[in-house]
């Protein structure tokens, strides 16, 4: 069985789920994948993400961004498919809670009151 997805190839997220949990199968790291340790590794993988920025101004990001978008996206992955197993294990319609979740911030950021606002909505 292939574990390398091609640009396009993934129908939705259940497919691509599917495949994370068919490549940990194989490899028999269910063992190892305890809620506490997929959320550790999703926060390393978050840190990845966060060295790319590290210590650069917005003009040096944005010409950094532009020859190392491949790296980038390699550590957003990374913190994608760490999300997606934690909420397969958990039981969590991640669709569902990130949808739930947006309507729960429009409620507490109304345009009202936040359009052009980078205040906490406790303090709007």
């Amino acid at each position: 069985m292939s574990y390398i997805v091609e640009r396009g190839n993934m129908q939705n997220l259940e497919e691509l789920t599917k495949k994370l949990i068919a490549f940990r199968k194989v490899r028999e790291w269910e063992q190892f994948h305890k809620p506490k340790d997929l959320a550790v590794s999703l926060s390393l993988e978050a840190a990845e993400v966060l060295e790319h920025f590290q210590w650069k101004s917005e003009k040096e990001i944005e010409k950094y961004v532009k020859t190392h978008k491949d790296e980038i996206g390699e550590e957003l992955a990374d913190v994608f498919n760490w999300v997606l197993l934690l909420s397969h294990d958990l039981g969590i319609d991640i669709i569902s809670a990130s949808a739930k979740k947006i309507e729960k911030n429009a409620l507490k950021y109304p345009v009202s009151k936040s359009k052009d606002k980078n205040t906490k909505y406790t303090k709007l």
